[in-house]
């Protein structure tokens, strides 16, 4: 198979990308894992997309990104950010993909969340990603881009730069689609670490990918951790929760986050999640929700929360809570278009590492993320993609059977690792532990793999390598910034 465009993944950032670059003109071809919108982690999203807000001064927006992201951010990416992004929530999102964002008496009904200095978070009840993901996969449908559902990219091909992908389906069939630029957009990260906001099969595959093609990559020691999944049961409580009032309590019911930030619960999400995190160490934390019930029609305005929630849990207001990996802030390193280092490669949404977040991501920042640079992306992508050289790589069907239970054995391992030692908090001996046994690990996938075009295995190879490159980052710096916690280690100034 031969395309102009070849986009894996179907998140925000892919569907963007794709649709740019077929209404560029271009010939685009999507290869994707879903199979439904839920599959992706745009349509796993609750809280909302951040936006200019009327009359605000855009340096007020940025520099709460900048804030947010512990100082180490890319000025110049956070003003296109706030600036460019806005605009194309405005004329992509709303006007030409049609997403229905609340309302009120006065427009878009716009809400705060832990970092915003003010109401500015465009949302659906809590479920926008599932609007967002759901409006954007029907506008795809009725471009002229080319879907392959339930299919994987394996592998990167080309000689002196990307020339396309090894492309696997689920009946043991792989054939290379061959491609004038290729984008990478496969999302998160969670499976390395297992307890995740995620879904499942975020194996990192675009970082992997772009890794193993010599591709540059930064900043993947930044893993931030959601602050209030629920302790037992996994799911997400959004951070809106906590912008409509919910509190955060011990078990005495006492409040602990005023004695941490000025903005206490709305502080940026890796100092909550480091609160949650230690006051779990000698008890557990609980999301109190009595205020928001108090305040709000709790099962119009939280669906999502109301349906998750038990009889019990609501009745008393209080939930367990505990950090839980969330999103990858670094990854593959991309210019304002987000081009990779290596020729006619691009990376786009979680998969890149575009500078904006730095140390720490702002709330609702990550769909506006990948919707900017998918754009990008996209129109670029369209523009400069050549005619596809014939690539000479063998289509190999899957060989053999595994084991029972090798893949799920080895992910056991690999998050048991990452969560014991590269989670919330990190010590240099937990690192260099994590190191070893990463390494070990990745040697028995590979040496297994070999001969194989297994989709599963080649996850595994992905969720090992991401584990091993956010590793190596957090043992490489050892200050404490944002979500990279080191203890024993001097807080940067």
């Amino acid at each position: 198979m031969r395309t102009e465009v070849l986009v894996v993944g179907s998140g925000i950032a892919g569907c963007s990308t794709a649709i740019r670059a077929a209404n560029r003109g271009a010939d685009v071809t999507v290869v994707t894992e879903a199979t439904s919108p839920d599959d992706t982690n745009t349509g796993w999203a609750q809280g909302g997309v951040a936006r200019r807000a009327p009359d605000e001064d855009a340096e007020v927006f940025i520099d709460d990104v900048l804030e947010a992201g512990g100082g180490v951010g890319d000025e110049d990416a956070v003003e296109r950010l706030v600036r460019e992004g806005s605009r194309a929530v405005d004329e992509f999102l709303v006007e030409e993909v049609g997403v229905g964002f609340d309302t009120n008496g006065d427009g878009f009904d716009l809400v705060r969340e832990g970092g915003h200095s003010t109401d500015r978070i465009l949302h659906d009840g809590d479920a926008t990603g599932r609007a967002v993901q759901r409006a954007l996969l029907r506008r795809l449908g009725e471009s002229d881009a080319r879907v392959l559902e339930g299919h994987t990219a394996v592998e990167l091909v080309g000689d002196r730069g990307v020339d396309g992908a090894l492309v696997a389906d689920t009946d043991g069939e792989a054939f290379v689609v061959e491609a004038g630029a290729t984008v990478l957009a496969t999302g998160g990260v969670g499976d390395v670490y297992g307890r995740t906001t995620n879904p499942e099969g975020a194996t990192g595959d675009g970082v992997a990918l772009a890794a193993l093609a010599g591709a540059e990559v930064s900043d993947t020691e930044y893993v931030q951790f959601h602050p209030t999944a629920h302790a037992e049961r996994g799911f997400l409580l959004s951070e809106a929760l906590r912008g409509e009032g919910a509190l955060l309590v011990n078990e005495d019911g006492k409040r602990f986050m005023p004695d941490r930030h000025e903005d206490a619960e709305l502080a940026p999400r890796d100092v909550v999640a480091t609160a949650v995190h230690e006051t779990n160490r000698d008890g557990q934390a609980y999301l109190d929700l009595s205020p928001v019930f108090d305040s709000t029609e709790f099962a119009e305005e939280f669906p999502t929360a109301y349906d998750n929630l038990t009889d019990e849990e609501l009745e008393s207001g209080r939930v367990p809570v505990a950090p839980s990996e969330h999103f990858l802030c670094g990854g593959v390193v991309v210019d304002e278009n987000g081009r990779a280092s290596v020729e006619r490669l691009y990376a786009v949404g979680e998969t890149a590492c575009t500078g904006v977040h730095g140390a720490n991501r702002l709330a609702s920042t990550s769909l506006l993320e990948g919707l900017t640079w998918g754009l990008r992306a996209g129109e670029h992508a369209a523009e400069n993609a050549h005619e596809p050289p014939a690539v000479d790589r063998e289509s190999d069907a899957f060989n053999g059977e595994m084991p029972d239970g090798f893949v799920d054995a080895k992910f056991d391992r690999l998050q048991n690792v990452m969560w014991e030692n590269a989670g919330p908090v990190r010590t240099e001996d937990g690192l260099r532990e994590a190191r070893a046994e990463l390494q070990r690990l990745r040697g028995e996938v590979k040496s297994y793999a070999r001969g194989r075009l297994d989709p599963e295995l080649y996850a595994l190879r992905n969720a090992v390598l991401v584990g091993l490159l956010i590793v190596e980052a957090a043992l490489e710096n050892e200050e404490t910034v944002g979500c990279h916690r080191r203890v024993g280690t001097p807080a940067e100034d």
